[in-house]
């Protein structure tokens, strides 16, 4: 088994691959990586060039046009935004904001009002390849699934060259390409949410998808409650039910929207979680745990 440790979009990433040399592994490996990077540089809002950057700049202005791949991942984040009844809306990253997790400051309400106003995806233009923000100072914000989408499109990839045993961890979020040589299935654990270092389960995989969104990432603590960096974008206030969600899906990218949607139901996420029919672990507030495997 050979493992590949990078960073990317912010998070500790690996690649591992087995039944092969460590040299062609180590070129594969490389493969996957530049695909991840090349995904970060156009969909990161960090980056100046991406096309996130372009319509976030081009807000309340001009259209821009879109590629193909962009168009269907705009697609996707409308179906989960409607399935989630408006609580997946990537226009909500401009509540960041008034959210500064390097401080111990709850906002105002105040402050949080203009925000709110720049927030919905219901508002966004859209025509054939071309979108729109329609007033200046939108948003949108693919960190909700970008780094489940590398994860996919890396393992995608991988298959192409005729990886056949690996995966691909991104921050967590896992996009398995095939189970060990013998046929075993990894083991992957899961983080406890109130130990860095621990963790709370372990589950075996041999193909699909985890993906784990918890309130332990970004956060900070006044008087007894936990702000999280998830977000409710009706309320603009952190959610508060559950300390972690964790799903698997065939796909990186629908795990992972589906706990953060399930992480923004609050209460109502365990309905949503047994009528997804995809196996999940979730852990609220109590330390509780509630699963389907």
């Amino acid at each position: 088994m050979h493992r590949f440790g990078f960073r990317a979009m912010g998070s500790g990433c690996e690649i591992v691959l087995a039944g092969t040399t460590k040299k062609k592994a180590k070129a594969l490996a490389m493969l996957g990586m530049e695909e991840i990077a090349w995904i970060e540089r156009k969909y990161s809002r960090y980056q100046p060039e991406s096309v996130v950057s372009r319509i976030n700049d081009a807000a309340g202005k001009a259209w821009v046009a879109c590629d193909d791949e962009t168009s269907a991942l705009l697609d996707y984040t409308d179906a989960v935004y409607r399935s989630s009844g408006g609580l997946f809306d990537v226009t909500s990253g401009v509540l960041r904001r008034a959210w500064n997790f390097d401080k111990t400051e709850v906002p105002s309400q105040e402050s949080l009002f203009p925000l709110l106003k720049l927030v919905g995806w219901q508002r966004v233009e859209r025509r054939e390849n071309d979108v729109r923000l329609p007033q200046e100072g939108m948003q949108l914000d693919f960190g909700g699934i970008g780094k489940e989408y590398a994860a996919d499109a890396a393992a995608e990839i991988l298959c192409e060259e005729g990886v056949r045993h690996g995966y691909v961890n991104l921050g967590g979020d896992i996009r398995v390409i095939g189970p060990k040589p013998g046929g075993e299935p990894w083991t992957i654990g899961i983080r406890d949410p109130r130990d860095p270092a621990g963790t709370i389960a372990s589950i075996s995989v041999s193909s699909g998808a985890i993906a784990t969104s918890g309130d332990y990432e970004r956060f900070f603590e006044v008087e007894g409650r936990r702000y999280c960096h998830i977000i409710n974008p009706k309320t603009g206030f952190p959610v508060s039910q559950w300390r972690s969600v964790t799903v698997l899906a065939p796909l990186a990218t629908t795990a992972g929207s589906c706990t953060t949607v399930a992480m923004l139901l609050e209460a109502d996420g365990l309905n949503y979680l047994k009528s997804s029919g995809f196996n999940y672990l979730a852990i609220n507030q109590s330390g509780e745990m509630y699963y389907q495997d």
